[in-house]
């Protein structure tokens, strides 16, 4: 049995919603990859009403293609089908994200941002941010490497990188060790490093306070990015530096 027969969608996808049906086989790989069986099959069952935001953005979307996509789907319509008014709400989710999210279904791509305007690239790059952390709510690794990798190259091709109001949120709710984790505390890193930019460690303050992994990440990372140079041992030579006295005031200890 071929892996897009209509059997295997009988098997894993038909009515799973409404009956218990085991385990069910989530899809690798592109849906632009399955066969036209496949794809008519998913897109032949029942919709789902999706609301995202805090504005409760509105989304009618095919379940089986939901749910042949992440299990995260699966477990919330079998959930949200014993209600009377099943639907499935994602309100702290990013409209512009979730939108990128069912490009991706439908479709099995995103655009590129080489191809974008210079003033559309920064959107596009904090939309892929968030598509990344919902991705990583959902368990769709595939699309949250698509996802880093448009984020990374919009921030390059754009200039500009996230400050402190976007890199708070990604700690909050990501792993010890999440590759974006790692990402944008380089990132930070390399702002206060830089001889050329505005900030400095107290850009990041609000950072710092909320989170111990921040600091130890940024500290780590501007370790690794140093090389092996060794900072003047602070013990040795002339204390004034230390002293509580004006610069111009004669020390008048030693």
């Amino acid at each position: 049995m071929g892996y897009h027969s209509l059997d295997f969608l009988h098997t894993y996808l038909q009515d799973f919603a409404y009956r218990d049906q085991g385990r069910f086989r989530m899809a690798n790989g592109n849906i632009a990859d399955a066969s036209a069986k496949t794809f008519a099959a998913l897109l032949s069952g029942p919709v789902m009403d999706v609301y995202v935001g805090r504005n409760r953005s509105h989304w009618c979307l095919h379940r089986d293609l939901l749910c042949y996509h992440t299990p995260y789907f699966q477990e919330r319509s079998l959930r949200e089908s014993k209600q009377e008014n099943g639907k499935i709400e994602l309100l702290e989710e990013d409209p512009q994200a979730f939108g990128l999210l069912v490009k991706w279904l439908y479709q099995g791509r995103l655009e590129d941002v080489s191809d974008m305007p210079l003033e559309r690239k920064w959107d596009y790059a904090d939309a892929c941010q968030k598509l990344y952390l919902l991705c990583d709510k959902i368990a769709m690794p595939q699309l949250k490497n698509i996802a880093i990798d448009q984020f990374r190259k919009g921030c390059y091709e754009a200039g500009l990188v996230p400050g402190p109001e976007e890199i708070k949120p990604i700690y909050d709710i990501t792993p010890a060790r999440s590759p974006i984790r790692k990402l944008v505390s380089q990132i930070a890193a390399r702002q206060i490093m830089d001889p050329e930019s505005d900030s400095d460690a107290s850009t990041y303050r609000m950072c710092f306070e909320a989170s111990a992994d921040f600091a130890i990440d940024v500290v780590n990372a501007i370790r690794q990015g140093s090389g092996p140079k060794l900072f003047h041992d602070p013990t040795e030579g002339p204390g004034c530096c230390y002293h509580e006295h004006g610069t111009s005031q004669l020390c008048k200890v030693g």
